[in-house]
């Protein structure tokens, strides 16, 4: 199992999340993002820069996730591709995303972009949660293999 973080927008604390889990599983980690990201010295985490771009970073996670692999963002495109693949797919918000849940998912996005795209506001997501957050860390734990 390798864990792919689309991490441009991926909130700070499930970064830190994701570091404790890198170092207590020995489960590698790889953050990809078009900007040049920290994370703490370890065999088991990475950082892959790549160019700036309209869905790049996505891309290039498709191109190397295999089956097995556990994929965290919010990006729903993004989550459709890596489960065509095999992977599963976790939100920062703790929200996993199967076969079975993706395509609801996919339309109900395709849906608010078309309210978006005829001038309707839809708001944004609210901020991130200490609530979030610990949902997000007991669904991890639960995607996880069993040692």
């Amino acid at each position: 199992m390798h864990i792919w973080v689309d991490a441009d927008a991926c909130p700070k604390a499930i970064k830190e999340i994701l570091f404790r889990v890198a170092a207590r599983t020995r489960i590698m980690v790889t953050l990809v993002a078009n900007q040049a990201l920290y994370v703490p010295p370890s065999p088991y985490l990475r950082s892959l820069q790549v160019p700036k771009g309209f869905d790049v970073a996505d891309n290039e996670i498709v191109a190397r996730v295999s089956d097995g692999d556990l994929v965290i963002t919010a990006d729903i495109p993004l989550a459709a591709e890596a489960i065509a693949k095999g992977a599963r797919v976790l939100t920062p918000r703790g929200e996993p995303y199967d076969r079975g849940t993706i395509q609801a998912a996919l339309s109900m996005r395709n849906f608010m972009d078309t309210l978006r795209s005829s001038g309707v506001e839809t708001g944004g997501p609210s901020a991130m949660s200490q609530k979030d957050q610990h949902t997000f860390a007991r669904e991890l734990e639960r995607l996880l293999p069993r040692c």
